[in-house]
């Protein structure tokens, strides 16, 4: 199994910043990712965009590019010299910020990297990713109690009903991978017993 950043066991993982290598797959994603926020959103809904430390920099960088707005990063932390910030790059206060990751399972390090954009005056309503777990039914709560609405271009149920339609996998993978998809933790309390 694999360990998800929020200390989850999975028999799946996705690793989104492969697709920087990728130009033409990227650009693709980009455009497809912009579009849903600019939809979702609307049009002339942010001033700028902030990504992730550090899978969600390159993300943010091409959306910002797409959006022409400026770019900005939050940090995990401050780095502990120097100005000491959290947030990379010029963030004002009264900006609408969009925050851009590469994935999201269960939400957590979003609504940090919210409150740090927030802690400059700046306003942060909403966060795209390419790739939302979306097994755990908590996550867009949580991120909605913070007043931050997900955009994402798809989900891990996308991502199985598509390997069904094509035959990708073999029967018991494609089993295993939608016990997991069903019930994460009793799949992952069920492993530790084996």
């Amino acid at each position: 199994p694999f360990t998800l950043a929020s200390g989850l066991q999975s028999p799946t993982y996705i690793d989104c910043r492969k697709l920087i290598s990728y130009p033409r797959i990227r650009a693709t994603l980009m455009d497809f990712l912009t579009v849903t926020v600019m939809r979702d959103a609307g049009f002339e809904a942010f001033d700028n965009v902030a990504g992730g430390e550090t899978a969600g920099i390159p993300f943010a960088a091409m959306i910002a590019e797409r959006m022409a707005l400026p770019m900005t990063y939050v940090r995990k932390k401050p780095k502990g010299y120097g100005r000491n910030a959290r947030i990379e790059g010029e963030m004002t206060p009264g900006q609408r910020v969009l925050l851009v990751e590469d994935l999201t399972t269960d939400g957590g390090s979003k609504i940090s990297f919210v409150d740090a954009i927030r802690e400059t005056g700046a306003s942060c309503a909403h966060t795209a990713v390419i790739f939302y777990y979306g097994i755990f039914p908590q996550t867009e709560k949580t991120l909605g109690d913070h007043g931050v609405t997900l955009h994402s271009l798809c989900t891990w149920w996308d991502v199985l009903a598509e390997a069904k339609a094509q035959a990708s996998f073999d029967e018991a993978t494609l089993t295993e991978v939608e016990t997991f998809l069903k019930a994460p933790r009793e799949w992952q309390d069920a492993r530790k017993n084996e």
